[in-house]
């Protein structure tokens, strides 16, 4: 398999987001709908500071885009092959009996859609 230096640093930039349990937790927000960061920060339990950074380095990366409607923003995700990846990631860690991710997992929900 033969990677080039543009893939190879897109590849590294998805797995940057997917590497923090904050990033994954917004994710799993926001795998069935837009959302606005408030309620994002009450599924969450993240602050909005904290939230709003990991959304600007999610929206960099182009895995979620926002919107603004009057004061609010709203996120919705536009790379579902990260949540492919996360798919893939949970069941290999499933079929090889080591859980890493608590039964409510991101994956759970996106296999419930």
């Amino acid at each position: 398999m033969d990677f080039y230096p543009h893939d190879v640093e897109q590849l590294a930039q998805h797995f940057r987001i997917l590497g923090e349990p904050a990033r994954l937790q917004i994710l799993a927000a926001l795998c069935d709908q837009e959302r606005s960061v408030q309620d994002i920060c009450q599924r969450t339990g993240l602050h909005q500071a904290n939230a709003s950074k990991h959304l600007r380095m999610m929206k960099d990366t182009g895995v979620v885009a926002c919107r603004k409607k009057g004061v609010w923003h709203y996120y919705r995700i536009v790379a579902p092959e990260v949540l492919s990846l996360c798919l893939r990631a949970q069941k290999s860690l499933k079929q090889a009996e080591t859980p890493l991710v608590p039964d409510n997992s991101l994956m759970e929900i996106i296999e419930q859609q």
